[in-house]
């Protein structure tokens, strides 16, 4: 759309120039004849030159949006100044009479349709006033076509320049909202947890967002319009060497994993390339990779494996159990017969005190295999997490088998962690993490036991939570675990406690995947985190368990 600014300083400019050459030629013929001719000429170059330094001062200094008011006064003048123009050059025959049609044109630029109709009149007014009264003119073939050209010139203009002011209400309208989209997808960008980078043919940084600056651990800001592939390929070989294969032979990739160097360790991250069209000249495209950190989804993907697996085995050991318990027991009431003979030797009767004992051994290990194997939610009632906690903390800081003066640091939130699930088992659950990490923790160390609400975006992705979860993290001061040890720390007979049958983390593992949760594992030779991720409770408030 015209900038009605830009049109006005032409309009100053001609108006200053036609007043002041008005007023010249009118004082130069009228020394010796007509001193009202000087008049005529003087008050209109006068006001002209008024009118234009307040107008100049108001839209050039001051910088202030023209009115249509301000546009009326602006044209109405010049209206009245051409008309004394005309008047002092022969009137009807007068050669400045074209002038008018300026004027219309402009106004029909400035103005909408109608009030440029309107000033074309006024004009056309002017100049048949000025004629007949003034100039005492009479009707000829020429005033009538002048008149024509007059009112052609009014309504062809202003109907051009409503097509145009149409046309640049469009584009404006699409302007806004291509800045709208800009902005969005550049928050989008901005705030998107993947890295996105774009290079050119020759490898030059286009474009890289905040997400690819977190996972390459610097700002790229300064790098763009410079190479990037070997400042990229020593943190992320996989994004380098995808994006090279793409310049170079045209190879997509889609999905594939690579890793990430960070703080000394491999982050496992997917990769995706894909090419952006740009100037039809350029012999080679840019290339866009996306790539984004899948550490949390492999982790997810490995927890479900790991339940799938310990299903199988919990059917399993609920079947062996049952077949070998029965035979156990008839086992140890017939030893106990024979060691009860008043025929035994003193042999004979410590052999079936040692088969007793392992007996009872290998029963109660039975029974931690069928505790294992009948893991299952009992009832679903609405209960407090923060509770569960806290009674779990007492009874553990009181367990005679906890480290030697341990101190236990716990956070609890100050609301209620509202979950629906089975009090007794996440109990169960929650005991033995915090009493494992206590007997893993040296003496006068602190286990730190802290309960927060995550909402959906703070969660790990991969997880099929729909709306906020509670997180219970229980952290010791120990020595670690070994990585080895790590990757099956929750299947059956893996433990790294003296004397421990290994099903411990095992039934805490199953009973966190019966109320629909994750736990994860994450340690370093500074102690250990175990983390229980549980999805809070939707449903309206009321009792609680």
């Amino acid at each position: 759309m015209l900038d009605p600014r830009r049109l006005l300083r032409w309009i100053y400019l001609g108006r200053v120039s036609v007043a002041t050459v008005s007023f010249a030629v009118a004082l130069l013929s009228a020394l010796d004849s007509d001193p009202l001719r000087t008049l005529v000429a003087t008050v209109p170059f006068v006001t002209a030159m008024g009118l234009t330094a307040i107008s100049f001062m108001r839209t050039e200094v001051n910088g202030r949006q023209p009115g249509p008011g301000f546009l009326y006064a602006q044209l109405v003048h010049d209206l009245f100044l051409i008309t004394s123009v005309v008047h002092l050059t022969g009137g009807a025959e007068s050669q400045f009479s074209a002038l008018y049609i300026l004027v219309m044109a402009a106004a029909a630029l400035l103005l909408p349709i109608g009030s440029s109709l309107l000033l074309a009149m006024l004009g056309s007014v002017l100049f048949v006033g000025d004629a007949f009264l003034v100039s005492e003119g009479e009707l000829s073939v020429s005033l009538v076509l002048q008149l024509g050209v007059f009112t052609l010139v009014a309504v062809g203009t202003g109907y051009i320049a409503a097509r145009l002011q149409q046309a640049g209400e469009g584009r404006e309208r699409l302007r806004a909202e291509l800045a709208r989209v800009q902005l969005r997808a550049a928050d989008i960008l901005a705030n998107i947890r993947a890295g996105i980078i774009t290079v050119d043919g020759d490898g030059r940084l286009l474009y890289a967002n905040p997400g690819a600056e977190a996972l390459l651990g610097g700002p790229l800001d300064g790098l763009l319009g410079t190479p990037v592939l070997d400042r990229i390929r020593h943190i992320a070989p996989g994004v380098a060497n995808a994006i090279e294969a793409h310049l170079e032979a045209g190879q997509v990739t889609s999905r594939r994993e690579g890793v990430l160097l960070r703080d000394g360790r491999a982050v496992p991250i997917g990769i995706t390339t894909t090419s952006v069209s740009g100037d039809l000249r350029q012999e080679r495209s840019a290339t866009t990779a996306i790539f984004q950190d899948i550490s949390d989804q492999k982790r997810i993907d490995a927890l479900h494996l790991r339940a799938q697996r310990l299903e199988a085995v919990a059917e399993l050991s609920a079947s062996l159990a049952h077949e070998i318990k029965n035979p156990l027991a008839s086992i140890r009431s017939a030893v106990e017969q024979i060691s009860d003979r008043r025929a035994a030797t003193d042999d004979e009767r410590t052999l079936g005190a040692l088969i007793v004992r392992e007996s009872d051994r290998l029963s109660r290990l039975l029974s931690e295999f069928l505790d294992f194997a009948r893991v299952q939610v009992a009832r679903r009632d609405r209960v407090d997490l923060r509770a569960i906690v806290q009674g779990a903390t007492d009874l553990a800081v009181a367990h005679p088998e906890r480290g030697a003066q341990v101190r236990i640091a716990l956070h609890l939130p100050p609301e209620p962690a509202v979950i629906e699930g089975d009090e007794d088992l996440l109990h169960r659950a929650t005991f033995n993490l915090i009493l494992n990490a206590l007997q893993a923790s040296p003496e006068r160390a602190e286990v730190r036991v802290t309960l927060r609400r995550l909402e959906r975006a703070e969660l790990p992705d991969g997880l099929s939570f729909r709306g906020p979860a509670h997180s219970l993290e229980v952290r010791d001061a120990g020595s670690g675990i070994a990585p080895e040890v790590q990757a099956r720390l929750f299947e059956p007979f893996i433990t790294t406690k003296a004397g421990g049958s290994g099903l411990g983390l095992a039934i805490v593992h199953r009973a966190i995947e019966a109320h629909t949760g994750v736990i994860l594992v994450d340690s370093e030779p500074g102690g250990t985190r175990f983390t229980v991720l549980l999805p809070a409770s939707t449903a309206p408030s009321g009792e609680l368990a």
